[in-house]
């Protein structure tokens, strides 16, 4: 009131308030943080309203399709953990009755890989041929062979170095992918499969 009784004008007033308050400082614009991921929710839950509202169809029959792929992939998702339970933890003559009569003999083992291998059975001739390096390095006391004992147990027991060890980890880790993995083994495979086994056997016997 005093500036209008000195006889300042009322549009001045106005204009110097209004350069001071459009300054950045002055600039209270509310910042709201986004994230992507809410956003594509909220994004999701919109666009699945407006279906439902102008195709109730589409929506009840993306509803059961996702529906039954839910239940598809927990259904495979619980056949992997059976298989993966059966393979690596119930023992080796409960789920390969084959290998029982031949279990502790290492040659015998050696020959039924091979002769599965000819027959084109090389997942099966690779399980072998593992057990047969196993009772190999057990009759060394390099390892402790026992019919429940897990591939990669094997690993973390065995006494063959840091080198040896990493090599009988590689086997491991193919024999995971192969045997209990079901991922499809050719000739070649199994041939390289065979020719590390030998390459930690040489390593043993140099050591």
């Amino acid at each position: 009131m005093l500036l209008f009784q000195q006889g300042v004008p009322a549009d001045s007033i106005h204009r110097a308030v209004s350069d001071v308050f459009t300054r950045p400082e002055y600039e209270w614009v509310q910042t709201v943080q986004r994230h992507w991921l809410r956003d594509l929710w909220w994004g999701l839950r919109d666009w699945l309203a407006r279906l439902s509202a102008d195709h109730p169809t589409a929506a009840r029959l993306l509803f059961w399709g996702a529906l039954l792929a839910l239940i598809g992939l927990l259904t495979h998702l619980g056949l992997t953990v059976w298989r993966i339970y059966r393979a690596t933890v119930a023992k080796p003559a409960a789920s390969a009755p084959g290998l029982a009569p031949t279990l502790h003999d290492a040659k015998s083992l050696l020959t039924r890989a091979e002769a599965l291998a000819r027959q084109g059975r090389y997942t099966e001739a690779l399980a072998y041929r593992f057990v047969a390096l196993v009772l190999d390095l057990d009759r060394q006391k390099l390892v402790t062979f026992h019919p429940s004992k897990t591939p990669a147990e094997y690993v973390r027991e065995a006494r063959l170095g840091a080198s040896g060890r990493a090599t009988l980890a590689g086997l491991v880790s193919r024999l995971y992918h192969h045997v209990f993995g079901a991922e499809p083994l050719d000739e070649q495979g199994y041939r390289e499969f065979s020719a590390a086994v030998g390459t930690l056997q040489q390593h043993v016997v140099s050591h």
